[in-house]
């Protein structure tokens, strides 16, 4: 293997999604059940449904008959009939019955992969492993999606444009005052400044030098074994209600290498009567303001190619953005000589 073709290996982990980590893929409304559901994380189709008990499932979507998509088919007592010939799948991939052929050798075989499955927030969290994390370790969350004196609501958006694009933009607070510029929230502050980076316990915090508090003028990313998440904060006016500013969790969750699908949850740290003013005033008036915002983002994404790194010329703003970069390289360097070693090793 040589330099350059490691090198490619390297550069198209990092583009596919890295392994070994949990991703949300989905709203916990949108696993019932009643029937299954499809979604695609890093390349590959999975299905998700849930037991009698309201368990959560997860396998590969994909038949070990004939390859049909399993997330068109039904559930049957807490398992998953595929709709073409109507094989019955287990939640660990094993093959239950074959209703067309009694005592079929197909039934008992683990056929297809299983994948550990959990929800939070009101998302669902799949855990794609990797050699060296074959299984998942703890999914680490954000205290503003644990703590009771938090509320919010999670909005998901699917995004034509690779989920690092989504992640160069949260790791880069200039963009506000210009994108942004008619927006509600973020229409101040000034247009010129210079950035700082400064490491954290377990991640790094990128802030404008001139300014807080005046525009979207900071990002805290957070990495923990298997975990990668990010927040913020949007300064609110007095007309947005109570509980100050409002704090963005974000995750990006690759779909495959040019399609990404955003989970951000917007939260306040308000309690009592001001927590329902605020659900109300959200849902009533502010809700729609920050899909534009969000529609501004994705739109300027999808518009831009998907070599652009190639071309691109950085300057001081996009410390945080290359620093983003370099965390993910390194973790897609370690996964990629873990598995060039067992190969060499066989």
């Amino acid at each position: 293997m040589t330099a350059i073709d490691k090198k490619a290996l390297i550069e198209e982990r990092v583009n596919s999604g890295l392994l070994g980590h949990w991703y949300p893929v989905a709203k916990s409304v949108e696993v019932k059940t009643s029937r299954p559901h499809g979604v695609k994380a890093l390349g590959q189709k999975l299905v998700l449904w849930r037991g009698a008990d309201g368990s959560l499932k997860c396998i590969e979507d994909f038949c070990p008959h004939r390859g049909a998509p399993l997330s068109l088919g039904e559930v049957h007592e807490g398992n998953i009939g595929c709709r073409y010939h109507g094989v019955v799948v287990d939640g660990e991939g094993v093959v239950v019955r074959v209703p067309a052929m009694p005592e079929c050798a197909l039934e008992g075989r683990k056929a297809v992969k299983s994948f550990h499955v959990t929800e939070h927030s009101d998302a669902v969290f799949v855990y794609i492993p990797s050699l060296s994390r074959p299984e998942p370790p703890e999914l680490v969350l954000p205290d503003e999606l644990t703590s009771d004196e938090w509320t919010g609501f999670l909005c998901t958006a699917v995004w034509e444009t690779n989920y690092r694009y989504a992640i160069d933009n949260l790791a880069d607070p200039m963009h506000g005052c210009y994108l942004h510029s008619e927006s509600f929230t973020l229409a101040y502050g000034s247009k010129q400044d210079l950035m700082r980076l400064d490491k954290t316990e377990h991640g790094f915090h990128i802030t404008r030098v001139g300014q807080v508090g005046d525009n979207f003028d900071w990002t805290d990313f957070v990495f923990h074994p298997g975990t990668m998440f990010c927040f913020l904060d949007i300064p609110y006016p007095p007309a947005a209600g109570p509980g100050g500013n409002m704090r963005i969790v974000g995750y990006a969750t690759p779909v495959d290498e040019t399609t990404c699908k955003v989970f951000f949850w917007r939260m306040r740290k308000v309690e009592g009567l001001a927590r329902d003013s605020w659900r109300f005033l959200y849902r009533a008036a502010l809700e729609n303001n920050h899909w534009n915002v969000l529609e501004q983002d994705r739109v300027m994404l999808e518009g831009m190619p998907d070599d652009a790194r190639r071309r691109e010329m950085l300057y001081q703003h996009d410390i945080g953005v290359s620093r983003v970069r370099q965390i993910l390289t390194r973790e897609a360097k370690q996964q990629i000589e873990a598995e060039l070693a067992q190969v060499a090793a066989e």
